[in-house]
């Protein structure tokens, strides 16, 4: 079973676009791709989309759908009403390549600021080991597909372009997060640089970022408060703060 769709869909480039019409049919139990699928094959042979696996693992076609960020392929169309006008249009807080595709590039500019885990100096790969609790820790963070509709929503980012330079944002928090629980890291400052090179500080938590993540992981009230929390320890309890300043000056990190 069929029915007519109207889409608004976003076209252009970096200088300049607009939003066009266009009606097209929809099958029962499709996502919104699949009817993109078909504007673009019947009716905007060169409109330019996103995407890879169809299967909400790749993260690829991040969109904002009716004005909110969210995955094309995993958006049903028996969502919306039959007579509603579905609005398809580029994610905002990231430069405009063409149509619905976007210069994400930002974001693996932050991913390459953040150091990789440092494994112990006494230990071969192969030698790690650690308790079933603590994988258990992290394991929600490493569920992220790099979607970066955390990213695209997070107000800091997409409201305020010169905050990008010193503002990592939710998905390199949860990055640094997994680092800093990890037993076997050597990195033992982590939530401080967190505050003083990554923005933690700017982050005023909203969880907007938790309501778009098509993973459900729980960004804010996991990651992103209990680090504000531990940097707050560290950063007020007198007896830490000294602790921290002679390691500090002793060069053990």
């Amino acid at each position: 079973m069929s029915r007519k769709v109207k889409l608004r869909i976003w076209r252009g480039d970096a200088k300049e676009g607009k939003l066009e019409d266009v009606s097209v049919e929809a099958n029962e139990g499709e996502v919104v791709l699949d009817v993109i699928h078909r504007v673009q094959g019947t009716q905007m042979p060169d409109l330019a989309v996103r995407w890879n696996c169809k299967a909400g693992k790749c993260g690829s076609c991040s969109m904002e759908i009716n004005g909110k960020p969210r995955l094309a392929c995993m958006t049903r169309m028996n969502t919306f009403a039959e007579d509603e006008t579905i609005t398809v249009t580029p994610l905002r807080a990231f430069p405009v390549i063409r149509d619905l595709v976007t210069d994400v590039s930002y974001n693996y500019r932050k991913a390459m600021e953040i150091p990789s885990f440092a494994a112990p100096e006494d230990l071969k790969p192969g030698e790690y080991r650690m308790a079933q609790v603590d994988v258990e820790r992290s394991q929600e963070f490493r569920k992220c597909i790099e979607c970066f509709l955390c990213q695209d929503t997070c107000h800091v980012i997409r409201d305020h372009e010169e905050n990008k330079k010193s503002f990592a944002g939710p998905r390199f928090f949860i990055r640094i997060a997994e680092l800093d629980m990890h037993p076997l890291d050597r990195l033992r400052n982590r939530k401080q640089k967190a505050q003083e090179e990554h923005g933690l500080g700017m982050c005023n938590i909203t969880k907007c970022c938790t309501e778009v993540c098509p993973e459900h992981i729980k960004i804010t009230d996991n990651a992103i408060i209990p680090m504000k929390e531990r940097v707050v320890d560290v950063k007020y309890d007198p007896i830490r703060w000294l602790g921290s300043k002679i390691r500090k000056r002793e060069g053990i990190v």
